[in-house]
């Protein structure tokens, strides 16, 4: 009689260990949607190294590495330690830190630093599948100065305009955020088609022209602009003042930059001359962010950079014609108050 192979039978889990399961399963899940790992640790009550432990064992055999003692196979090349290793160094860290000459997180840095770190050779596609499992993804930066001061920060935001803003809901007044800009004719953003593989080169006639502007925002959606020739000074900084008075008819608060002629003597003159109507507040150092008016200029000039632009008039139509649509967008430019570095303002 022929020996009969009886398949064993898989071990049923326990009702705690298809707990333990669904609960590793959670915390995987809530890390591939994005929520920061210290955050999933502290609300599923887990340690951050079980965290990075459990995203190992998923990478290496899928949801069912989650189960207990399904864990076998060929030795993990990413382990928990290095996972926790890497997104420590992308999350808190630059690349300059680690010797390499360029700022922003790449496939390739990455990929290199693994290999010279940890002796682990990935694909470009094994490494984005890796960060995209630790819930991270490709993210266009914001740039910041590192000559921000911390304290001037926290004082504008915290005493500076909840000043103001008391002021204005005392006096009646609008709260308006300045900033100057110039557009250039060869300041091209955007993409064009082409042959894939082959980078598209943009031609002109080398014949370069621009346009300097000055424009104001406030919360409530208002937006009012001006050209100019030349560079801006004390005096043109009075006149954009000198109308925008005129046409809010109500007392103003004017929040700008550091630019000396916003400091000017012209400036400090025609403060006085206002007799209260007239405040000239400033942004602290190195933060353009907190400028909802910069939003203006990226609208504007990524709008402009799409269009076919061969005389400094043609820029002029072109420029107002733009500002103008914007000025009209109430809403558009009550949005520029609702980014993380400007609702503050809001």
């Amino acid at each position: 009689m022929g020996k009969v192979n009886v398949k064993r039978a898989e071990k049923k889990p326990t009702l705690r260990e298809q707990q333990r399961y669904e609960r590793r399963r959670s915390v995987i899940e809530a890390v591939q949607r994005g929520e920061p790992i210290r955050v999933v640790a502290r609300v599923f009550n887990v340690a951050v190294r079980s965290v990075f432990d459990w995203m190992s064992w998923y990478r290496h055999g899928g949801w069912d590495a989650l189960n207990e003692g399904r864990r076998h196979g060929r030795p993990r090349k990413v382990t928990g330690p290095v996972l926790r290793w890497l997104y420590r160094a992308i999350t808190l860290g630059s690349p300059l830190q680690y010797q390499f000459e360029f700022s922003l997180w790449t496939l390739a840095i990455i990929r290199q630093m693994l290999r010279r770190e940890h002796k682990i050779e990935l694909s470009k596609s094994g490494v984005s599948r890796l960060l995209a499992q630790m819930g991270l993804s490709p993210q266009r930066p914001l740039y910041k100065s590192y000559k921000q001061k911390p304290k001037e920060l926290k004082r504008f935001l915290e005493e500076t305009f909840p000043g103001l803003r008391a002021q204005a809901r005392r006096t009646g007044a609008v709260i308006f955020f300045v900033d100057e800009a110039s557009v250039r004719s060869d300041a091209h953003r955007g993409t064009t088609w082409g042959k894939i593989g082959q980078t598209p080169i943009v031609r002109d006639s080398g014949d370069r022209f621009g346009l300097r502007l000055i424009s104001a925002v406030s919360p409530r959606g208002d937006m009012k602009f001006a050209t100019f020739e030349g560079s801006m000074n004390g005096e043109k900084f009075v006149e954009f003042l000198r109308k925008l008075a005129q046409d809010v008819q109500r007392p103003l608060i004017v929040i700008a930059d550091n630019a000396a002629y916003h400091r000017s003597t012209p400036v400090k003159e025609y403060i006085v001359e206002s007799q209260g109507r007239l405040t000239v507040e400033h942004l602290p150092r190195y933060s353009p962010e907190l400028n909802p008016d910069e939003q203006v200029w990226n609208q504007a000039k990524l709008r402009l950079g799409k269009l076919c632009i061969t005389t400094k008039e043609q820029m002029k139509t072109a420029v107002r014609s733009i500002m103008r649509s914007i000025q009209r967008q109430v809403t558009l430019v009550q949005s520029f108050f609702q980014l993380k570095d400007t609702k503050y303002a809001a």
